[in-house]
């Protein structure tokens, strides 16, 4: 097996296979998590609109997945306001919907406006709200664009509670970056939390994701890794990974939003 192979294979089982468009229905994402079912093994989650949270479970089920592919969804998404409140309860509602992870994008424009505390609150509310799920912290990092910026967005998520920082919505201009990911490498590292990393937006081909495997480990250790540390948020991604693994790809459809 080569190394582009090896990436392709472990990019494969840290994918948050993602449809979040404005016309999603059912049926397309019935078929979104009919083809997280690989000869080479399976995404750790799919990623949809709240609305969808049950037909993502019911079909993974179906496919005897339950439990082994978790079903993620989005909240504040995907304009990052700064309404702590109904971030927190849409983020409660979609956990009692059955969500295993809550996407919630972090209000970088408060930030922007040099309103530090908004952030913190809205994280630590929807920590709250999340239980036991996942919480995954939007930082939206292209619109940010300041290092200095986005390494504090960084602090303030993981300040408030967050289980993953993520770079962005794949909804604006400049998405995931290389430079980015390793600000909030950075972050976590020094902050000693146990927190994780997701790259969303642009991530398209097994080098891509290759690229973003071998910052990871060079910041943080080949063993940290794992789906409990490490996603990519994406559509396309999947096709590219079975494609280099040699393995039939089914048919891709329309996801997209990442």
């Amino acid at each position: 097996m080569t190394d582009l192979q090896r990436a392709a294979r472990q990019a494969l089982s840290l994918m948050d296979l993602t449809s979040l468009n404005d016309d999603d229905t059912d049926a397309r994402i019935e078929s979104l998590c009919r083809r997280v079912k690989t000869p080479a093994g399976t995404p750790a989650a799919v990623c949809v609109y709240p609305a969808f949270v049950t037909t993502a479970r019911r079909t993974l089920k179906a496919l005897e997945l339950e439990g082994r592919v978790k079903v993620a969804t989005v909240t504040n998404f995907p304009d990052g306001g700064d309404d702590i409140m109904a971030a927190a309860r849409a983020t409660r509602e979609a956990v009692a919907a059955g969500a295993d992870e809550v996407d919630v994008v972090f209000p970088w424009r408060a930030l922007l406006a040099g309103d530090e505390e908004t952030g913190r609150e809205l994280v630590a509310c929807c920590h709250q709200a999340a239980g036991d799920a996942v919480l995954k912290v939007i930082l939206e990092t292209g619109e940010l664009e300041d290092p200095a910026l986005i390494r504090r967005a960084a602090e303030l998520a993981i300040e408030g509670g967050a289980d993953f920082l993520k770079t962005s919505t794949g909804k604006v201009a400049v998405n995931a970056t290389l430079e980015a990911a390793e600000i909030l490498l950075e972050a976590i590292r020094a902050s000693g939390r146990d927190v994780g990393v997701k790259a969303a937006g642009g991530v398209r081909t097994v080098e891509d994701a290759q690229a973003y495997l071998q910052l990871a480990e060079r910041l943080m250790g080949a063993a940290w890794i794992t789906p409990a540390h490490f996603r990519f948020g994406a559509s396309g991604l999947l096709d590219s990974l079975l494609e280099t693994l040699g393995v039939m790809t089914a048919p891709a459809g329309s996801q997209g939003g990442y």
